[in-house]
């Protein structure tokens, strides 16, 4: 497929799946040996696997909306930044619902096969994201 197709996939992912919960529209665009590497070594692993990752993260921001910002894309490559708003209403990773509003940012490296997501590298501000739900402390600022 042309760079503009994966491109075409990547925006309808975060429209359809991640921001609408469509989990039938995975079946068309993830590849069944599909491969996500998250922060902290975190992998997933095929359809099933990808379908229980968005599951798990609608669950805990039901509300989120993920935009593409940026996209680049070159051969079986597209690097795309996206934004994340949502409202923290269930579990996120151990951490009870806050009902705090999250803004963060996310950079990923996805490889196409077959006109599908094939493979994903993802780093996002985990850190942020702790420090708004009012886990982790907030960062001094230089100088303080």
């Amino acid at each position: 497929m042309s760079t503009e197709a994966n491109k075409a996939v990547i925006k309808r992912i975060n429209e359809e799946v991640f921001s609408k919960g469509n989990l039938a529209f995975v079946d068309e665009v993830i590849a069944t040996d599909y491969v996500y590497h998250g922060p902290g070594g975190r992998t997933v692993k095929g359809t099933a696997g990808f379908k229980e990752l968005v599951t798990r993260f609608r669950a805990a921001f039901p509300d989120v909306r993920v935009t593409v910002e940026n996209m680049v894309a070159e051969g079986d490559y597209v690097a795309h930044r996206t934004s994340i708003n949502g409202t923290h209403r269930g579990d996120y990773r151990g951490i009870a619902p806050t009902g705090k509003q999250v803004t963060s940012t996310s950079n990923i490296l996805s490889r196409f096969a077959g006109g599908k997501e094939a493979e994903a590298w993802e780093e996002y501000d985990m850190l942020g994201v702790l420090q708004q739900l009012g886990v982790a402390p907030p960062m001094s600022q230089p100088g303080t």
